[in-house]
């Protein structure tokens, strides 16, 4: 499958930094621009440590 899924949760972390950063902008209610961001922090997290080389 190669770099496909490392790439793919790096394109999500990207959709939902944007969208994290449009709820702020509208005024949203904090908690909810606090799961977006945990959740695109989430996602680049995942895509960057399955990009690191391991074991194996």
């Amino acid at each position: 499958m190669g770099p496909v899924l490392p790439t793919l949760l790096l394109i999500l972390a990207g959709v939902l930094v944007g969208g994290t950063w449009s709820l702020h902008k509208q005024g949203a209610p904090r908690g909810a621009v606090v799961i977006m961001a945990l959740l695109a922090t989430l996602a680049t997290v995942g895509g960057v440590l399955w990009l690191l080389p391991g074991e194996g």
